[in-house]
């Protein structure tokens, strides 16, 4: 368990392929094992949590992107099970509004960010803008940016600097205070396709089942082209992105809880201690209250 972090890691600068990165990996844990080392982590987290809370310098972005069907929302029940709702904010991005529109597209992302001591989760994220809007350029149009009045001025020049503007994004808010960690679940479409029928099959699943999810299918090899050119230009020593396996749920989890672990204790904090003034003054209260009656 030691080397997933390594492992599933994308080192900037090195070269990237979706290919190398297997979605049923399971580090040769094996499932009945999974759980009890799963609530360990995330009880740890818990106290980390706490600190990282108490000292209110520092919060921490985790970011989920994935093809449909992929686990998102059951890896982000699980994983953060143990944490503290006071802490903790999670944001699922849906299609731009309209006023959405109105705004550059790194605005609405921008708000959701996590203050200072609260962990934040993005389950879609401003990645969007260059995955599914890279799939279908033609949602730039909405965006009403000058110049840009037709997809062929959607070019390799435009893509270019809106790799360029996540990275100056994610450099501003690590330099004051944000720790982001980058999780891309990797899911196989063999596994999607049976996920997909388990939705259909059960009645209580039915309603995460929608048509469009199985036209976006039909561009699966755009969207991992997407994902692999939007990781490789985007994954930094301060803001990695991780492949994480995701054909086995089980898997999924331990990994995601993991590499936040080992994000918050790389963190180095503690609880904030009190001059010898204050010492003294809860000393007073102390007494004060223990002879109270």
């Amino acid at each position: 368990m030691k080397d997933i972090k390594s492992k599933l890691k994308v080192d900037q600068g090195k070269k990237f392929n979706l290919k190398d990165y297997d979605p049923a990996y399971s580090a040769d844990l094996k499932k009945e094992d999974a759980e009890g080392i799963l609530q360990g982590l995330v009880a740890e987290i818990s106290e980390l949590q706490n600190q990282l809370y108490a000292a209110n310098k520092q919060s921490l972005l985790i970011i989920f992107q994935a093809m449909d069907a992929a686990g998102k929302d059951s890896a982000i029940k699980h994983t953060m099970s143990g944490i503290n709702p006071q802490g903790c904010q999670v944001y699922s991005f849906k299609q731009p509004s309209t006023e959405d529109y109105d705004h550059d597209f790194l605005w609405r992302h921008y708000k959701a960010l996590p203050e200072r001591g609260r962990i934040g989760i993005h389950n879609r994220s401003h990645y969007e803008n260059v995955l599914v809007v890279k799939v279908h350029p033609e949602y730039v149009l909405k965006e009403s940016i000058p110049g840009i009045d037709s997809v062929k001025k959607v070019d390799k020049d435009f893509w270019a600097q809106r790799y360029e503007s996540i990275r100056q994004f994610e450099k501003h808010l690590t330099a004051n205070g944000t720790v982001i960690i980058k999780f891309f679940l990797n899911l196989s479409k063999e596994e999607q396709k049976e996920r997909f029928l388990k939705r259909i099959d059960d009645p209580s699943k039915n309603w995460k089942f929608s048509a469009a999810d199985l036209q976006e299918r039909g561009y699966w090899d755009d969207y991992m082209q997407a994902y692999e050119k939007a990781i490789s230009e985007t994954s930094t020593t301060d803001c990695p992105w991780y492949v994480i396996p995701a054909d086995k749920k089980w898997f999924t989890r331990v990994a995601i809880s993991t590499i936040v672990l080992d994000t918050l204790k790389g963190l180095k904090m503690a609880y904030p201690e009190l001059s010898d003034d204050d010492k003294t003054r809860l000393d007073g209260i102390k007494t004060e209250l223990v002879n109270s009656k």
